[in-house]
């Protein structure tokens, strides 16, 4: 029990030295990454949409 609580307090002591080691974005860079991947997903889904439709509508005339 006391060599497993001892690797746990390692483990912990390990991670918070690589957080320490790890660069922060600031808060402009955050909204800067957060709008682009907003605005990729929103065009990708307006692609998939349009696919979707165009698709639909070519099944439907095949079907008539």
């Amino acid at each position: 029990m006391q060599k497993t609580l001892g690797k746990i307090g390692r483990f912990f002591r390990e991670v918070r030295a690589e957080l320490v080691k790890v660069i922060w974005p600031d808060r402009r860079s955050v909204a800067v990454y957060t709008g682009i991947v907003v605005a990729s997903v929103v065009v990708i889904a307006g692609i998939i949409w349009v696919a979707d439709v165009v698709l639909g509508q070519i099944v439907a005339f095949l079907l008539r």
